[in-house]
């Protein structure tokens, strides 16, 4: 069965996650990518994947290609930035897919807060500065009450996201991240207090199953980098009811989402919606500590195959993740390698994310990862003993 998978830059997800799954469900996949370079010369990903150049960020593009080969058996992306893209074009050859109403609504930061407001849900004040637009001038109409976040209303990896306390340093940011993305529309919105949390669904169309979610720890003020999430099996039933209600407004359900949301008093309100598997080794992180084939079962629905009633996940099991990063700008000179380790019944996965010898800027967001650790054990002490005890015998050093 012929797939097509969408894709900008190599990830994790894909690499070691997506295509291993799509080899053992008898695909033949076609990556789209617009960067075909990166991923090799022919044949690098496996017998069954080819790769092909195509302006994947254009629906219109992606339907043209796919239409010079036939019918496929499934349009597939996990990309933030291409969720509408294969929605579109899943429902062009008709296919199980995401609504592409949905994959705007969430990608859309300014738009899912308006869509939320609308449908009924508790509102956000936010404000949406286009390109061209006077930011005093919008942020003076709207009201904005501080503290603050500026953020791209459609970025990721909470890149040019920032917290501002009052009206002088919030132009600064806006000018600066103008700078930065003179074409970028922004979205300042109020300050949402509270625990970080991320629920982690996965659904048919029909049956929706929530295979948990994590606490996130990030790093201080002004900026929002994950440093850490510790694995939440189930979060109190008010709070997840209050997520799963906003997510049915915003009609998400299909396939895999990952959703970051504070908790506040007894209130869970969304900070923003993913729609795809979470990243940065979450998902693979999932699939081990809940022992469930979780690749495959995302690559299945779009391939029009119900969920299981019951996924048959593994319970009783904790686990984190820990991301070291750079705190300055340079040459990562020292640095461990990958581990595979077995510390009794902890289970210990380190994976480099930046080579040694090469010079980094210091961007204040996941692009500073060093590496990230997966740590999956019995119960939560073991964990963080193991997790805490790796991490302090490893240097990472950057020479400036």
């Amino acid at each position: 069965m012929q797939t097509y998978l969408l894709a900008l830059n190599p990830t994790d997800s894909v690499i070691s996650g997506f295509l291993p799954a799509a080899g053992r469900l008898g695909l033949s996949v076609t990556l789209l990518t617009d960067q075909p370079e990166v991923y090799g010369p022919p044949g690098a990903l496996g017998p069954d994947v080819e790769v092909a150049a195509c302006d994947v960020r254009d629906h219109r593009a992606v339907i043209t290609h796919i239409s010079r080969h036939g019918q496929p058996a499934a349009v597939f992306t996990n990309s933030d930035h291409l969720q509408t893209q294969g929605a579109l074009a899943a429902e062009f050859f008709g296919l199980p897919g995401k609504d592409w109403r949905a994959a705007l609504r969430t990608k859309d930061k300014a738009l899912m807060r308006r869509h939320l407001a609308a449908a009924g849900a508790e509102p956000v004040r936010s404000v949406e500065i286009l390109p061209g637009q006077s930011p005093a001038a919008c942020v003076e109409a709207g009201g904005v009450v501080y503290p603050c976040v500026v953020k791209p209303r459609d970025g990721v990896a909470s890149e040019d996201v920032v917290r501002a306390e009052d009206p002088a340093e919030l132009l600064r940011l806006c000018a600066e991240i103008r700078a930065r993305r003179p074409d970028a529309a922004l979205v300042v919105e109020e300050f949402l207090p509270g625990e970080l949390y991320t629920l982690e669904t996965l659904g048919d169309g029909r049956r929706l199953h929530v295979l948990g979610g994590f606490h996130t720890r990030l790093s201080p003020p002004p900026h929002f980098i994950e440093q850490r999430l510790t694995y939440v099996p189930g979060h109190p039933a008010p709070v997840r009811e209050q997520i799963l209600e906003q997510l049915a407004l915003l009609g998400v359900g299909f396939g895999s989402c990952h959703t970051e949301f504070v908790v506040h008093e007894g209130r869970a309100r969304i900070i923003e919606v993913n729609y795809r598997a979470i990243g940065d080794h979450g998902d693979l992180l999932l699939a081990e500590l809940l022992d469930i084939p979780l690749f495959d079962h995302i690559l299945a629905t779009h391939l029009g195959e119900a969920l299981p009633e019951s996924l048959g996940a593994r319970t009783g099991r904790a686990a984190r993740i820990d991301s070291p990063c750079a705190d300055r700008a340079g040459v990562l000179t020292s640095a461990p390698g990958a581990v595979d380790r077995a510390d009794g019944d902890v289970r210990l996965t380190y994976r480099p994310m930046r080579p040694t010898g090469e010079r980094h800027p210091l961007h204040r967001t996941n692009r500073d990862y060093l590496g990230i650790l997966r740590t999956v054990g019995p119960d939560q002490d073991s964990v963080d003993r193991a997790a805490d005890a790796f991490l302090a015998a490893q240097r990472w050093e950057i020479t400036p």
